[in-house]
This record gives structure tokens, sequence and C-alpha cells, in this order.
């Protein structure tokens, strides 16, 4: 996430500003008047959960979007305070060392450490004890160096850390080949002070189980109006044949109906009426003439109603239409994203930034099986906090869905890894 702030005489003019400068995705998280004129703080790829854990206890004062955005607004302006008072320190320090006759006012700070080393001190006309000054402001110097890079990047100065022991670094490494980020699996890995690889191993898969959210009760038992959302490609339709053949075979077929929102495509509907035909059950279509709200209205009765949905992007027509009638509808409408395990990282989170403005409640993990590796989709939902409720693995309806609990969702990616070494061993040695 990616947060700056932008001074003009004119609202106008802020705002050509940011669209020069941040693009057509900037998100505006304050705008106020100053002197002189008005001031915005926009950004780039806005998260909500990140900007909750940058905020700390403070974020428990907010209690909607609108007053976290403003939050984490003011969090910048100090920090952009911050960075102005460190460099106006650099500035002086260097000025002082100048004055002195140090001779390395304009020299760069990479260039100031050679300097250092190679008998700079020695030379200096300066009294007994130069050198002992010059280090304590060379050192007050990096100080200021790192606090600039830690607010430069939009986070809190923390204090600089010892590298990690040899186990940290091998485990992190292994957390890695099990799928997750370099930046996840460093911070488990850390959390391994001491001990044997194979322990923090074993101690790295319990923060998992305990990271990854899942949904305790099943829908079927629960019901509700569960809608579907993402990408074309991703599952959506088939998880909804197999979530509807579980529920008449447990149930029947006369409490349950299916719904489409899907009108932008050209036959669209066809699988979930094919879904329809084969268990007897209604199937709706969302468009002009009937909006959601007035189908869910005739569908009241029925204890479980299935939403599918067109896989749009944020360029498609229709997109802002369809996510904004799910999340406006008076019904209670249980919206959660479909992803593919197959997925990029950052394509599974460019797709929860695309469809998170449904007010998602979960999310369904899907082509388990085609996936080398889940930690990847294990990752995703812990860096998100999205809860899953279920997750595929084949195309057999229904027996290729499973109600998700996180310790088997672990083991099962445990055992993914060991296939995937085992091949890989098998390729070396042929």
């Amino acid at each position: 996430m990616k947060v700056k702030r932008f001074f003009a005489r004119t609202m106008a003019e802020a705002l050509k500003q940011v669209s020069e400068q941040m693009g057509p995705d900037a998100v505006i998280l304050s705008n106020r008047r100053v002197d002189g004129g008005v001031e915005i703080v926009t950004a780039l790829d806005y998260d909500e959960n990140m900007a909750r854990q940058r905020l700390g206890d403070q974020a428990q004062e907010a209690t909607n979007g609108s007053r976290l955005a403003e939050m984490q607004a003011d969090q910048h302006r100090r920090l952009e305070d911050e960075l102005g008072r460190s460099r106006d320190r650099i500035r002086e320090v260097r000025e002082k060392r100048a004055a002195q006759g140090g001779g390395y006012a304009g020299t760069s700070f990479p260039a100031v450490q050679e300097v250092v080393g190679s008998g700079f001190d020695d030379q200096d006309p300066a009294p007994v004890r130069s050198g002992e000054a010059y280090s304590d402001e060379l050192a007050q110097m990096r100080a200021e160096i790192r606090s600039l890079k830690d607010l430069m990047q939009g986070g809190k100065p923390e204090p600089e850390v010892p590298a990690a022991n040899a186990v940290q670094q091998r485990l992190a490494e292994r957390l890695q080949e099990f799928g997750l980020g370099s930046g996840l699996a460093g911070s488990i890995s850390r959390r391994h002070k001491a001990g044997r690889l194979e322990d923090g191993w074993k101690q790295s898969l319990k923060m998992l189980c305990t990271g990854v959210r899942t949904s305790r009760i099943e829908w079927l038992d629960q019901g509700g109006v569960f809608a579907l959302v993402g990408p074309t490609g991703s599952g959506k339709t088939t998880t909804i044949g197999k979530l509807a053949a579980r529920y008449v075979l447990r149930h029947g077929a006369d409490s349950v109906a299916l719904v489409t929102t899907d009108r932008y495509r050209v036959a669209a509907h066809e699988q979930l009426f094919v879904f329809g035909r084969i268990l007897n059950v209604p199937v709706r279509v969302v468009d002009e003439s009937h909006g959601l709200d007035d189908i869910l209205d005739e569908l009241s009765d029925r204890h479980l109603v299935l939403i599918d949905t067109a896989g749009l992007t944020s360029a498609d027509k229709g997109y802002q239409e369809q996510l904004a009638e799910l999340a406006r509808s008076h019904h209670n409408v249980k919206t959660h994203l479909v992803v593919s395990a197959t997925s990029q990282p950052r394509i599974m989170k460019s797709v929860w930034h695309c469809y998170k403005m449904a007010n998602l409640a979960g999310c369904v993990m899907t082509k388990i099986d085609e996936a080398l590796t889940l930690g990847e989709s294990l990752g995703f939902v812990m860096e998100t906090g999205l809860p899953v409720a279920y997750y595929t693995d084949g195309q057999k309806i229904p027996e290729d869905l499973h109600h998700a609990e996180a310790v088997p969702l672990v083991r099962l990616a445990v055992d993914r890894l060991k296939t995937l070494q085992k091949q890989q061993a098998v390729a070396e040695g042929a």
C-alpha cells in the first residue's frame, strides 16, 4: 500500500496531481483545508486489513471504513513530519562535520563508511576523542537513515534486529518451498528462537493451523442466502452445483433454490439450468425486469439460496453494478470469494482487492487437486483474514466438495509438499 500527500491551491488542482502521479486507481483517504489551499491524502492498493495492522490498538476506535481511512491518513501525516525532522537532523550532522573540516558534507552516505574504513579519523585535526565523537555522529546518522527507510515504506520504525541464525534461515527456506511468501515465511521462522529445525517446522505448522480461519457451521445446515463471486474460470458455478447436490441428498429439493446474476454473457445460465433440471430445483435469473431483492423476496420460504455471479473484472461493464446489488440487498447475503489454488499469489490478492467491496464473509478454495503446493492459498487466507468455508479437489459432484478445517488443510499441504519433493528427487536421479 502506497500512501502519498498532495497540496494545492484548489481541490481541482490537487485532484489533477493525484490523477497524474497516482493514476485512476488511487483511493482518497482524507481531504481538508490548510493554509494556502487544500491537502489530500491518497493511497494505492488500499487494504483495510493492512491499515488496521499498521494502526495496531488504535484501529479499535475505527467503527467504519471511513474512520479507518482518516486514521490512516493522520498516521501518514505524523510519519511525514517525523521524516522531515530526520532529514533536518542528518543535514545538521553533515553541516557540523563539514564545519569541523571533515570534508564529507557532500559525500553520499555509502561513501561515508568507506572513508571511515580508510583511516580518515587519524587525519582529523580535531581534539583527542574526536574519533569517538565522529563515531557517535555516524551512529546517529545510521539510525536516522534506518528511520527514513522505515518511514518511506509506510511502516513504523523498528529497532534493528540481528540476522536470522542458520536454523531460522533454513526454516524460512522450507516454508517458502511449502508455498508461503518470503515475508510471511520470514515472520514465522523468526518465532523459532532456538532448537532443532524439525522442532521449528512443527511449531510453524501449528502456527499455520492457528492462523487459517475456517467456518465452523456448514451452510447446508445453517441455511441462508450465499453468493459466490470471483473471476471467470475459478469454479463458482461448479461449486454451487456441488453444494446444491449435497443439500438435495441430505434434505430434499423443496427448500433450496439457485439464482444467477450473470446477465452479461450469452448463454451464461446454461450450466446452472442444467444443474436445476437434474436436481429438480428452481433457477431464477436477475435481469432488468427482476431485481435481486425481488427474487429473494419470492424465495424467502427456501432454507438455502445459492447465488451464482458473473466473473467480471473492474474493467468490465456491470462490475460495479453487480457488486453494489449484492452489498445493498436488504437480505442477509453472505458473499464468499472463490479462489483457485492454481493462481499465483499476486493474482489471488488482485482478485481479493477487486471483489472486497462486496463485503466478503469468507472464501471457497477450488482446484486443490491441480495445485503443486498449497502454501500460496494458505498464505493468502492468513494475510487477508478470510475464513475458508469449503474447498474442492476435483470435478465429481458432490464428492469433491469438503467443509474446510484448518488442521486437515495444513496436513494436505504438507502431503502435497512431500509429493513434490519426491517427484523432484526422481527427476534429479533420472
